[in-house]
């Protein structure tokens, strides 16, 4: 499929506007998830049974956090980058690159997702079950965030 504005009379400064505005209210829907994840793994330690992890659950507990904290930073980044350039004229460049931290962003959250159903299920079930539900969870965000919408370009050629 072409380019969207490929049908409409859209100036490169009002595709550039369009652009910003759906990229921002894409985000206002990822940021949420973030925000309760972070918080959820900010409280963990501070449980009555955190103690009790093995070290393998420390390791994956502190790359979760550290996912989480890289997600949120890409994530509120394209925000903070488009009120420091505001008015400064530089709309096409904030737009692509904040679509690059977007990305970036939706990439660090899958691994903090991974993480959190890693964590979460070795510490319940073990290990066996944590392999399983992890490698599901992961095929089924590969292939709705990344494979799908990136295998349509192949599709297309």
């Amino acid at each position: 499929m072409p380019d969207e504005s490929a049908d409409t009379e859209e100036s490169s400064a009002e595709r550039a506007n369009r652009e910003l505005i759906e990229l921002l209210n894409e985000l206002r829907v990822a940021l949420p998830g973030v925000q309760i994840l972070f918080a959820f793994l900010l409280v963990l330690p501070f449980q009555q049974q955190f103690p009790e992890t093995t070290p393998f659950q420390e390791k994956v507990y502190f790359v979760t956090l550290l996912a989480t904290a890289m997600a949120s930073i890409m994530l509120i980044g394209p925000s903070a980058r488009h009120r420091l350039r505001f008015r400064h004229g530089d709309k096409a460049y904030v737009v692509f690159t904040a679509n690059r931290l977007a990305i970036a962003g939706f990439g660090f959250l899958a691994v903090a997702i991974l993480g959190a159903i890693l964590l979460v299920s070795d510490f319940l079930f073990g290990t066996a079950v944590a392999a399983a539900s992890t490698a599901a969870v992961g095929l089924t965000l590969a292939w709705c965030w990344f494979a799908s919408p990136l295998g349509r370009d192949l599709h297309e050629r």
